[in-house]
């Protein structure tokens, strides 16, 4: 007890005299699997340098926010000699993980995407792995991410894919059904600006095939259609969110643009953008309110291929696989998720939500958006279940409901949380 007075007497001493205080050694503790190498090199603290309380919290911030770490604390060990011991406490997750989607609707539709992911490759924040689905047809794809590869700071990603489905064509309002096959190669380039701020930069190269099967046909919309495309992408990114196992709190900006080539003179070139701005809120001690804004926009040809779709596994819950298409869309998705059984590793969830969205019609207006028409809302309830030391083995299970025009209703099954 003596020993603990002088060490507090002493920086109480140190702070009154505006004496820094030095970094002697940073000792990190608790991993297994994530290398202390590869901790280090991402820490902004590091020995030798001047002690601030600020840096310590981005540090953690940084780390809790890592696949491969559950939850992340330090403490600071003073000396008399006017130098500290800092210690990163560390919880890690299970980072081999299965990933596991499906989705129905009340007309029958099924679909699934199973695949396996690692994402603590080597202990090095590497994620790794790939996925297969059946939407009708089979397809695949390949994954590499390494966001800290070449320094604490730049990284790169490459990814392909051959991705094969079933795709409704609207015009002459009515319905055409295609075999839809995009086969891509991407490479993007990482660089993180800050804990808040990062950014990514790359291109790709893939090749379309639009091959008619049933429906309605117009002279004027090729049934068979191929197409080399290239396209250059970029994303930039605020991230203010701060995480406690399950709950989440702030908020968060993800735009992302890119600009499509065609070595098709029929196939004009085209933008596509959207924004993805996210705000959550703790609720008492269990309850977690999350929000998700979609603002998107693309280049308006009269094409029955227009970029934008309404999808049930991506946007609106229970309202069916690809049923529309636009060049423009709002979408608001909104729950509120409450803990209702927390153990020391497992979590059970529930949640209430409402999504809803509008989109512009090909070749349409932006008056579009407030058609009734093209208005989809629809609300619903769901369970998740957690385990706390796994990297997000979320499984969650929703059943939504239309309340609007030719509504549908179905459940939505899935790893993670819908957003």
């Amino acid at each position: 007890m003596k020993s603990l007075y002088v060490i507090i007497l002493c920086f109480m001493g140190m702070s009154l005299f505006g004496q820094d205080i030095k970094v002697d050694k940073l000792t990190i503790q608790g991993n297994k699997k994530l290398k202390s190498s590869f901790l280090e090199k991402i820490s902004a603290i590091k020995p030798g340098v001047k002690l601030d309380s600020v840096v310590l919290e981005t540090d953690i911030k940084r780390i809790i926010r890592l696949p491969s770490v559950s939850y992340a604390y330090y403490q600071v060990v003073y000396s008399q000699d006017d130098t500290a011991n800092v210690v990163y406490n560390i919880e890690e997750n299970f980072t081999l993980i299965p990933q596991v989607n499906a989705y129905t609707t009340n007309k029958d539709e099924f679909a699934y995407r199973v695949g396996l992911y690692e994402f603590n490759l080597l202990g090095q924040n590497i994620a790794f792995g790939g996925f297969y689905q059946k939407d009708i047809y089979s397809s695949y794809a390949i994954n590499f991410r390494a966001p800290y590869l070449f320094s604490n700071r730049f990284g790169l990603a490459v990814n392909h894919q051959n991705l094969v489905t079933l795709e409704p064509v609207y015009f002459d309002e009515e319905t055409a059904d295609y075999r839809y096959q995009n086969n891509a190669i991407e490479a993007l380039g990482l660089y993180e600006i800050d804990l808040r701020h990062r950014v990514e930069l790359g291109f790709s190269f893939f090749t379309e095939n639009y091959d008619y099967q049933s429906g309605v046909t117009n002279t004027d919309v090729p049934q068979s259609l191929e197409a080399d495309k290239h396209m250059i992408k970029g994303i930039f990114e605020y991230n203010n969110l701060d995480y406690y196992y399950q709950y989440v709190s702030g908020n968060r900006s993800l735009l992302n643009v890119q600009y499509v080539g065609s070595n098709i003179s029929s196939l004009p070139d085209f933008f596509i953008a959207w924004n993805d701005f996210f705000y959550f809120k703790r609720v008492g001690e269990k309850g977690n309110w999350a929000n998700r804004l979609r603002l998107g926009l693309s280049s308006n040809d009269d094409s029955p291929f227009a970029p934008f779709s309404v999808d049930n596994n991506v946007n609106i819950r229970g309202v069916g696989n690809t049923i529309d298409r636009g060049t423009a869309s709002v979408v608001l998705n909104t729950e509120y998720r409450y803990t209702v059984i927390e153990k020391d590793w497992f979590v059970l969830q529930g949640n209430a939500f409402v999504d809803s969205g509008t989109w512009r019609n090909p070749g349409g207006d932006l008056s579009d958006l407030i058609n009734a028409d093209n208005i989809k809302v629809y609300t619903g309830l769901g369970i998740r279940l957690i385990h706390k030391r796994i990297f997000n083995a979320i499984f969650r299970i929703d059943y939504g409901v239309g309340l609007t025009k030719d509504a549908t209703k179905g459940f939505v099954f899935g790893i993670g949380q819908y957003f």
